[in-house]
């Protein structure tokens, strides 16, 4: 989902009236960043307040490539990091995932192996149908057991884009939310749908309703469930005593074409970059009685700072045998505080930006490379600027780009260098101890073939032989 996909930000057709009044009963962030510009890395960096690179969800098979979790894939979160709901059993918090995980699709990589108490969703984005035989179709999970596949149980219809999943989705979370606001204890929801990820999809009573079109479909469920959420909240009278934060992963797909995805407001390029259009996301906090209403924080804030803040918020000290990358927005959402910060714009196992304040400082370039371009594959559709969105990799570090993202938010108009002390070696590369690399094997033998609880459903797959391989990561 990208940042302009909101009414709030701007979005013309002003299609989601509920975010809209999230954000003016509570605090908007214009300069909200994820860790990563594509799914899985941000989500590992979401619940580990940790950096990508940090954190082991990167690939060394080659230079400043994006890499995540197919079902090929044979690594996952590392047994050594430390999850958000791991540590909010501290204080006997109940957490639960709804929808899509992306940390690993084997059985010691799944949510309840990592701190979760429950979970309903997928281990994998909802690519397919697949055949079965070369390629398993996705399954979906109840708890630590599969409940079916997608394309099977789980219909979406890809070429109408029918699919009940977000009210599936939707249901779920309220009737967690119900039992634990009955039993009186506290607890975490990290609600993660994926409609809005291509092939996109909507249920019957929101299909054809967007004059976005499909997508736009997609983002009006998702308006609507959450804001049934926070009425829901509301009707249980513990809207004052629960923090919600609302974000995306990655900037809007705008490689996938009008009908699949998003928009990235003025913003260069989307995901799978680290122009602002891949790395900016729209957020929104909410909590009645504790956020003033109305607000907008100008705070350069990422991702990584919810891991921070929600210990903050309940009383839990952070691991203190790591490096922890997110800030606690604790004087920002209650006293509108700004607390300096730089934000870092990672791909793979490269630093290829660094924001401070008003200013983005590029040392290296790249959208993607001639070949994925000239077939078609276009990370920047319509806004190619002559030495920047490059598809070569390009270094820049002895004379770096620079952009005041406050006068170009579009990153088009390079300037000349501030001052000497702008320009000063950045420290964070030369301290950063990288984590053991998670997301460099792949082997079809690891595919969703046999999850667990396949038997009961008659459900299991016959596996090919293991035959690993360094995964090829294109861009």
């Amino acid at each position: 989902m990208g940042w302009g996909d909101l009414g709030v930000f701007g979005e013309p057709s002003k299609e989601t009236p509920n975010l809209d009044v999230m954000a003016a009963q509570g605090m908007l962030f214009p300069n909200f960043y994820t860790a990563n510009p594509l799914c899985s890395p941000s989500r590992a960096a979401l619940l580990t307040g940790r950096l990508p690179v940090r954190n082991g969800f990167y690939t060394t098979n080659a230079h400043a490539r994006n890499a995540y979790t197919p079902q090929e894939i044979v690594g996952g979160i590392s047994q050594d990091e430390i999850l958000l709901p791991e540590l909010l059993k501290k204080k006997d918090y109940v957490s639960k995932i709804i929808g899509k995980w992306h940390l690993g699709h084997r059985s010691q990589y799944l949510p309840l192996k990592h701190g979760f108490d429950e979970w309903f969703g997928s281990p994998n984005c909802h690519f397919g149908p697949y055949n079965n035989s070369v390629r398993p179709n996705i399954p979906v999970y109840n708890n630590s057991e599969m409940t079916g596949r997608y394309y099977e149980e789980f219909e979406i219809n890809v070429k109408t884009g029918e699919s009940n999943l977000t009210q599936i989705y939707l249901k779920e979370g309220l009737d967690f939310i119900s039992q634990q606001a009955t039993a009186q204890r506290p607890f975490f929801l990290y609600w993660a749908p994926d409609a809005t990820h291509s092939p996109v999809y909507a249920s019957e009573r929101f299909l054809g309703k967007s004059q976005r079109g499909r997508y736009g479909d997609a983002v009006m469920e998702l308006d609507d469930s959450i804001g049934q959420i926070l009425a829901h909240l509301v009707s249980l009278g513990i809207h004052n005593n629960t923090l919600v934060f609302f974000t995306s992963d990655n900037g809007a797909a705008v490689m996938s074409g009008a009908h699949q995805s998003g928009s990235n407001g003025p913003f260069l390029c989307g995901k799978e970059t680290t122009f602002e259009g891949g790395m900016r996301e729209p957020a929104i906090a909410w909590w009645p009685g504790r956020i003033p209403a109305g607000t907008v924080s100008y705070q350069l804030a990422s991702v990584m700072d919810l891991f921070s803040t929600s210990l903050s918020v309940t009383g839990v000290l952070p691991p203190d045998d790591r490096v922890i990358d997110g800030l606690d927005l604790s004087p920002v959402l209650f006293n509108n505080s700004l607390l300096d910060r730089p934000i870092f714009y990672y791909r793979g196992n490269q630093m290829m930006a660094v924001r401070i304040g008003q200013y983005k400082v590029h040392y290296w370039t790249w959208s993607n490379s001639w070949e994925e371009y000239n077939t078609g594959i276009n990370f920047c559709p319509g806004q190619e600027v002559p030495g920047v969105t490059t598809h070569t990799q390009e270094e820049h570090t002895m004379q770096p780009l620079i952009f005041h993202l406050g006068q170009d938010p579009g990153e088009r108009y390079p300037i000349s260098a501030i001052n000497n002390s702008f320009l000063c070696q950045i420290q964070h590369q030369k301290d950063l101890i990288p984590g053991m690399p998670q997301l460099n094997m792949c082997d079809l033998a690891v595919m969703n073939w046999s999850p667990p609880g396949c038997e009961q459903l008659g459900k299991c797959l016959k596996a090919p032989e293991s035959n690993p391989w360094k995964c090829v990561w294109p861009h």
